[in-house]
């Protein structure tokens, strides 16, 4: 990239690039327009990049990038349409001195703006909306939505107080004045409700009633559902006069972090749990690589799944899946083969047979997408339906004590 030397010159030439590319992409026009004001440079003074290679323990070297480091690699990342992320494990890095990280878990980042503005046109956001944002995150989304809306019409919240402060103050010098409070998003806020749409920047295990309760009759909810099995599923909810919702899930192969109080537990060690196995199993009728394939079907059966056995989590020592339980104490291991998969279970839920239920189902049912599966929110609970497949029911959660990182 050739710069002018002039950062504010060289910023807007890189948005207008940036815009360009995302109207061809067909995202919506008026959404589109606000890329091409707002200075997301200015909501990420620091991110990490990955390097071209993985450590001698096979683990992702994630390079600082800053002004004073590379200041045209920093620019020109900054518009890319790319996440960015700005924070590991839960620790804020030093911008002024940045270290190299080796592997970590990303708990904050920049998402890259054509999800950002698929998310608000999504959710149907339009002028006249008031919105509340759950994950402020750099401010970088919330500034396009104060941009497209107002400030006024604008809240978000973040559950991480030093990241509010970091997105408060380049909101601010942006002339961005939204309501901003450090909450939880599983209990959305009160004090701005009702809300004409809720939009979350995180993902949660289910939907929580609170934010039912604080939308307005024929309000909108766009929420990305997740789970311990990590597969995902975006839904777009719309809440009716009765305190019901219900609503469709949207094609595509879209993930966010968990919010803090959803994330998945610490399982201890797999093999303490394969100590009560039984010594031999049954052929699987199907194997592991249904749910976890880099495919986009892949991607909706593992959600699928996850209904199936929403307590359940998954890892892979070795050649060997295993799938363990911490609710109800139950496991399982998937060993392959000659042309096969072996399973084997124990506990009062046979996890793998359950899954395989779905898998049946899904393949006689035509394989449908996530599109054709409808949720509906009432007092009975929290439901997927299709025509052609047994109801899958979201797991009963409720607010507890904070989990160490969103």
């Amino acid at each position: 990239m050739s710069t002018s030397g002039d950062l504010e010159a060289d910023a807007a030439e890189l948005r207008a690039r940036l815009t360009r590319s995302l109207a061809e992409q067909g995202l919506d026009v008026e959404w589109t327009r606000t890329v091409a004001t707002v200075p997301r440079h200015r909501f990420v003074p620091g991110f990490y990049l990955p390097a071209d290679e993985r450590d001698v323990q096979g683990l992702t070297v994630w390079k600082p990038v800053t002004a004073e480091l590379d200041h045209d690699r920093w620019l020109s990342a900054a518009y890319s349409d790319a996440t960015l992320i700005t924070q590991f494990d839960g620790d804020e890095a030093d911008w002024k001195d940045p270290r190299l990280r080796r592997g970590g878990a990303p708990t904050s980042s920049s998402t890259l703006p054509s999800l950002v503005v698929r998310m608000w046109a999504d959710a149907d956001v339009t002028e006249g909306h008031t919105v509340l944002e759950i994950g402020t995150g750099t401010g970088y989304s919330t500034a396009l939505a104060c941009e497209r809306l107002g400030s006024a019409r604008v809240t978000s919240i973040e559950v991480d107080p030093h990241r509010l402060g970091q997105a408060a103050d380049a909101l601010y010098a942006c002339g961005y004045t939204p309501t901003l409070a450090v909450a939880d998003g599983l209990y959305g806020y009160w004090p701005e409700a009702p809300f004409d749409r809720i939009v979350a920047a995180c993902s949660f295990r289910a939907v929580p009633p609170t934010l039912l309760a604080q939308t307005r009759p024929g309000g909108k909810i766009l929420l990305t559902l997740s789970g311990w099995l990590y597969g995902y599923a975006r839904v777009l909810l719309t809440v009716h006069g009765d305190g019901t919702a219900e609503g469709r899930l949207l094609p595509g192969t879209v993930s966010f972090m968990s919010a803090r109080t959803h994330a998945a537990p610490a399982f201890g060690n797999p093999a303490h749990w394969a100590a009560a196995l039984p010594e031999s199993g049954r052929v699987a009728r199907h194997g592991p690589e249904r749910v976890m394939a880099g495919t986009e079907e892949a991607f909706h059966l593992r959600f699928l799944a996850q209904c199936a056995v929403p307590d359940a989590q998954m890892t892979v020592v070795g050649d060997v899946v295993r799938l363990v339980d911490v609710v109800t104490g139950s496991a399982a291991t998937l060993t392959p083969g000659e042309g096969r998969w072996e399973v084997r279970e124990c506990g009062p839920v046979r996890l793998w047979a359950r899954i395989e239920r779905v898998l049946t189902a899904y393949d006689e049912a035509g394989r449908p997408g996530p599109e054709a599966f409808t949720l509906r929110v009432d007092g009975g609970g929290q439901h997927l339906r299709h025509p052609h497949l047994p109801d899958l029911s979201l797991p009963l959660v409720r607010a507890g004590r904070s989990h160490p990182r969103r």
